[in-house]
C-alpha cells in the first residue's frame, strides 16, 4: 500500500478503479460524498458532469456512487471509458448546511484500488467543504493526486468552483395575470459561472502554498491582522492592560534592496514607490475592528524577491495564545489564505508570521509561526542581513 499526503501523486491504471472514502460520522451533521468531471479549465461542461446523491450515475455509467452511508461512500470510475475533454475527476466531502466544521471529523482517508491510499489531515480545519483528491490526466498518463484543500460554505460554494450552476428557490408568489407574449428578444449571452473561491488555512499539515498569476496579475495584495478585541472588565483585554499588537514586514526586493515596513519608527511604505509595500494606519489597542492592514503593489510583484510578515506585541505581556490573532491574505481572484497565529510562544514578543516568496512569478505563501526575542533575532534567523537599533512609534 502507497501512502500519499497532501500534494503526493502516485501513477493510476487507465481502466476501472474503484474508490473508498472512510471517515468517522459527526453526530448530528450529515458528510456528503461527491465528484466532478472537469475539462482543462478546471471546470464542468455542464451539470451533468457532477456526480453525487442526486445524480449517481453521470458520463455514461464512467463514474458513478455506487455506495454512501454514514462513515463511509464508493465510487467506481473508469478513466478508459472518459470522453476526451474530461482531464480530472475531483473527489469532494462537504458538511450538509454548514452544520459542523472537518476538525469534528478525526480520521478521514481515501483508498484506490491498486494499493493507493490518501490520508487527510483534518485537525484544526474550520471549513465545511473539502476536495480531497483528484484524477488528473498528464501527458497521456493517468495520476491520482492527494489535494486536502478546505472550502468555507459547504456544497453549493464549492460546485460553482468547479462551474456547476446552482438553482436558487423560486419565491412563492401569486400567478400573474395573463399578459399578451413579449416581442422575442435577442438571445442573450451565456452568463459566466460564479466562482467561489473560498478560505485556505495553512497549518502544521498545509503549510504553503503556490498560487500563479493570471491575465489580470495580481492587482493589489492586502494583508490583514486581526486579534481578540477583549472585553470591558479585568482579565488579559481589560482596558488597563491593553496589547498593542502590530503588523510589518521585512522586504527584499530582486536589485537586494532590503528594508522593513512597521510603526515602529515610522517606517509606513510606499505602495507606489519602493518597496511597493504600505501600512495603512496604526491600531494601537484593537480598538479598529478590521484590525491592521499591509498592502503590496501585486503590479510590481517582478521586483520583489520576498516578504516576511511579521506581528509584535509593542505593549503588552506577551501571551500569543489569548491573543487569537489571525492573519488574512486577499489576493484579487485568488483564494483567501489564513494564518492563525496559535502556538506557544513563550516570553518572547515578535511572531514571524508569513512568508511570501516570488517563485517564478508565482506567490509563493508559506506558514511559519515562530517567535523571537526580537528584530534582530528574526533577521538573524531568515538570513536579511540588517543593522537594527532601538525606535519607537
Amino acid at each position: 500500500m502507497t501512502t500519499l499526503a497532501p500534494g503526493a501523486n502516485a501513477p493510476v491504471a487507465a481502466g476501472p478503479l474503484q474508490v473508498a472514502i472512510v471517515y468517522s460520522p459527526i453526530p448530528g451533521a450529515d458528510i456528503d460524498i461527491s465528484a466532478f468531471a472537469l475539462g482543462t479549465s478546471g471546470k464542468v461542461r455542464g451539470d451533468g458532469d457532477m456526480c453525487f446523491y442526486g445524480q449517481t450515475s453521470v458520463l455514461g455509467g464512467a463514474l458513478q456512487l455506487t455506495s454512501s452511508s454514514a462513515g463511509r461512500a464508493e465510487f467506481t470510475v473508469d478513466l478508459a471509458r472518459l470522453e476526451s475533454a474530461v482531464e480530472k475527476i475531483a473527489l469532494t466531502a462537504t458538511i450538509y448546511e454548514n452544520k459542523a466544521a472537518f476538525d469534528r471529523v478525526s480520521s478521514l482517508s481515501l483508498t484506490v484500488s491498486g494499493g493507493l491510499e490518501a490520508q487527510i489531515p483534518t485537525s484544526g480545519m474550520k471549513e465545511t467543504a473539502l476536495i480531497l483528491g483528484e484524477f488528473y490526466l498528464r501527458q497521456g498518463a493517468w495520476k491520482f493526486r492527494c489535494v486536502g484543500q478546505g472550502f468555507a460554505g459547504g456544497l453549493e460554494p464549492l460546485a460553482k468552483h468547479f462551474g456547476v450552476e446552482v438553482a436558487a428557490p423560486a419565491p412563492s408568489q401569486a400567478a400573474p395575470a395573463a399578459v399578451p407574449p413579449p416581442a422575442p428578444a435577442p438571445a442573450p449571452a451565456a452568463p459566466k459561472p460564479t466562482v467561489s473561491l473560498s478560505k485556505i488555512t495553512l497549518d502544521k499539515s498545509r503549510s504553503s502554498i503556490s498560487l500563479e498569476k493570471t491575465a489580470a496579475g495580481f492587482g493589489e495584495i492586502k494583508v490583514n491582522l486581526n486579534w481578540n478585541k477583549g472585553k470591558s472588565g479585568g482579565g488579559f483585554f481589560s482596558r488597563n492592560k491593553s496589547v498593542d499588537l502590530d503588523v510589518g514586514c521585512l522586504f527584499e526586493l530582486q536589485d537586494g534592496y532590503k528594508g522593513a515596513v512597521q510603526a515602529l519608527g515610522r517606517a509606513f511604505g510606499d505602495l507606489h514607490n519602493e518597496p511597493y509595500i504600505q501600512l495603512m494606519g496604526d491600531d494601537r489597542t484593537g480598538s479598529v475592528s478590521d484590525g491592521e492592514w499591509l498592502h503590496i503593489n501585486g503590479h510590481k510583484w517582478s521586483e520583489i524577491r520576498r516578504i516576511l510578515v511579521f506581528a509584535f506585541i509593542y505593549d503588552g505581556a506577551p501571551n500569543w495564545k489569548e491573543t487569537d490573532g489571525v492573519v488574512t491574505i486577499f489576493i484579487p481572484g485568488q483564494p483567501e489564505i489564513e494564518v492563525r497565529l496559535n502556538e506557544e510562544g513563550g516570553r518572547y514578543g515578535m511572531c514571524a508570521i508569513a512568508l511570501l516568496e516570488n517563485d517564478n512569478g508565482a506567490v509563493k505563501v508559506s506558514r511559519r509561526v515562530d517567535f523571537h526575542q526580537g528584530h534582530r533575532e528574526m533577521d538573524q534567523a531568515y538570513g536579511w542581513g540588517m543593522r537594527w537599533s532601538a525606535g519607537s512609534k
